[in-house]
């Protein structure tokens, strides 16, 4: 188990849309998921996504019981996602503050569904289908966000809601770079 390197905004590679996982419960996917949680809890992360690791699998994860970079975010069950399908629950969006791992030291203001049912499966291909909102909503929708090429940036509307997290949110941790 390692820490891996997390791509950065401007690496192709983030840009690419995910091959689904079709080999499961393998000694290569246990020992990516397990770097994956290493390198999300290493770096405070909310989620992971493989291909911020340039690992071309549709690949999520995430969870946590606290987080620093989100203080006063609900808990969200640590999960692993594969080949996730969301469907919108209603048509009822809002807007939301989000950072990125790939995208570290800025935040904006993202537009996202409040609610919705991801499908999937976890890493012993055990089917997993949930009806979630708020916060929980929100990093999943990001995260898979990750699997069609997409960062947060490109779903901002306002730019006037989009800077640095340090001038934006100078309460957080200055030495978080997210």
């Amino acid at each position: 188990m390692a820490v891996r390197e997390i791509l950065k905004m401007g690496d192709p590679r983030l840009l690419r849309v995910a091959e689904p996982v079709t080999e499961f419960d393998t000694p290569a996917m246990r020992e990516l998921i397990a770097d994956m949680f290493d390198t999300m809890h290493d770096a405070n992360g909310a989620g992971l996504a493989a291909p911020q690791i340039g690992v071309n699998l549709q690949l999520v994860i995430f969870g946590f019981k606290q987080n620093l970079r989100y203080p006063d975010a609900p808990q969200v069950p640590e999960t692993v996602l594969i080949n996730p399908v969301l469907t919108p629950l209603s048509d009822q969006m809002e807007e939301g503050f989000e950072g990125c791992l790939s995208v570290p030291g800025l935040r904006g203001s993202v537009p996202r569904y409040t609610r919705l049912r991801y499908e999937g499966v976890d890493q012993r291909r055990q089917p997993i289908r949930r009806e979630v909102d708020g916060f929980h909503a929100r990093v999943v929708q990001h995260e898979v966000d990750h699997l069609l090429g997409i960062l947060y940036p490109a779903r901002i509307t306002d730019f006037s809601k989009f800077g640095f997290t340090s001038v934006m949110f100078p309460e957080l941790d200055p030495n978080d770079d997210d």
